[in-house]
């Protein structure tokens, strides 16, 4: 297993641009958030575990898995008609979904190679274009995939659960996380990691 990687430069950095967030890090030590640095099996993990728990998620992938034979790949997968896709535990659309991001790498419409070397604009606008993919989908691929550094997503509900916990707010405006965001660059992906932590304790 990999874990997003970060240690004492971006703590403390974060410990000075914020004694409150500083005081709660000091707190959880160094929580660790899983990685998976291949683009193509994150958006497949990403559409299975829209609108279902996590166990249930992480079924269907393991079937995934086992159908194509241990590496789930956009050549296996485009080799699947919608059906077989549907049948091993997810919606017609999901399949669709999955299907349709499968022949995107497989036609060479989405490169993983210059997405990992492409500006977050450039990275959301060509991963929004595939359907069944926003721009929280856009955000948390950058963060847990292309393991981008300054990822702090307004649209993650942890988030901001994490931030009025920390804070003491019983809601949090756009103004008011873009202001915090802003605080915490250039490591908000750190940020982010301890904030849900703070969400889940």
């Amino acid at each position: 297993m990999q874990y997003f990687p970060y240690g004492t430069m971006e703590t403390e950095a974060l410990k000075a641009a914020d004694p409150i967030l500083g005081a709660a890090i000091d707190r959880l030590g160094h929580p660790d958030r899983p990685l998976m640095p291949d683009l193509f099996t994150a958006l497949v993990n990403c559409v299975i575990a829209q609108q279902i728990s996590t166990k249930a998620a992480e079924t269907v992938y393991g079937r995934v898995v086992d159908r194509c034979g241990g590496a789930v790949t956009p050549e296996q997968i485009a080799r699947f008609s919608e059906e077989e896709i549907q049948s091993l535990g997810m919606s017609r659309r999901k399949a669709g979904y999955i299907r349709g991001i499968a022949f995107a790498f497989v036609s060479g419409q989405i490169d993983a190679r210059k997405l990992r070397e492409a500006d977050e604009d450039r990275i959301i606008r060509e991963l929004t274009a595939l359907p069944g993919i926003g721009i929280w989908t856009a955000e948390m691929l950058m963060l847990h995939s292309l393991q981008h550094p300054d990822i702090c997503s307004w649209h993650d509900l942890g988030i901001r659960r994490g931030m009025m916990r920390l804070y003491g707010m019983e809601t949090v405006s756009k103004k008011e996380f873009e202001e915090l965001r802003r605080r915490y660059s250039p490591y908000g992906s750190v940020a982010s990691i301890y904030l849900w932590a703070l969400a889940h304790q």
